[in-house]
């Protein structure tokens, strides 16, 4: 009787330790692949920038600051971008991206600023066949981000849950972070004027 019970109990420890720790795996691995997702389209982001630039470089001759300045936030984010896949999820890593690509986004928003006031450069058919190819590829790191960080939320929220807590700390599941990228007064409401 003794023996039932003793493997009876090292039975229903196992289940409720098998259990949790294979809903980790799973929804671990979803982060991942959703992570894999933002990599792709942020590749595709980062080999457009370039052809951006050289469009640019004929029209902004004495702009040449801004151009490096935008070359240079480009590779800055890929780096940062490879950082964070060969570890989706690892806190430093995921504000490092976060942060390289907000620089990204200020520096293209200043390159764009430029390209406002040279009507030729702005009607140019290849700038414009690549802000379209831009505008859609930002589309779909915004829809891959929002996938990523969904899937993030599904695993904090089983690693965080009893007893789901104790077989992650004890099996090396980490916390995974959110991709952010915090602009100041990105969260605030737009103030609108009317004077």
């Amino acid at each position: 009787m003794i023996t039932y019970l003793i493997l009876g109990i090292v039975a229903a420890a196992l289940v409720l330790g098998v259990l949790p720790y294979n809903r980790l795996v799973r929804l671990r691995e979803r982060y991942r692949n959703a992570f894999a997702q933002i990599d792709v389209q942020l590749k595709r982001r980062y080999d457009l920038i370039p052809n951006l630039v050289e469009v640019a470089k004929g029209y902004l001759q004495h702009e040449r600051e801004t151009l490096d300045a935008v070359i240079r936030a480009r590779n800055n984010a890929q780096a940062a971008a490879g950082k964070a896949a060969s570890n989706p999820g690892n806190p430093a890593a995921m504000q490092g991206l976060g942060g390289a690509e907000l620089v990204l986004g200020q520096q293209l928003g200043r390159f764009f600023g430029l390209v406002e006031s040279y009507p030729s450069l702005k009607g140019s058919e290849n700038m414009l066949q690549l802000q379209e190819e831009l505008g859609s590829t930002e589309n779909r790191i915004a829809f891959a981000r929002q996938a990523y960080n969904d899937a993030v939320m599904r695993y904090s929220a089983a690693r965080g849950s009893v007893p789901t807590l104790f077989v992650a700390n004890a099996l090396g599941f980490f916390p995974a972070e959110f991709f952010e990228i915090d602009a100041p007064g990105e969260r605030g409401a737009p103030r609108v004027s009317f004077t």
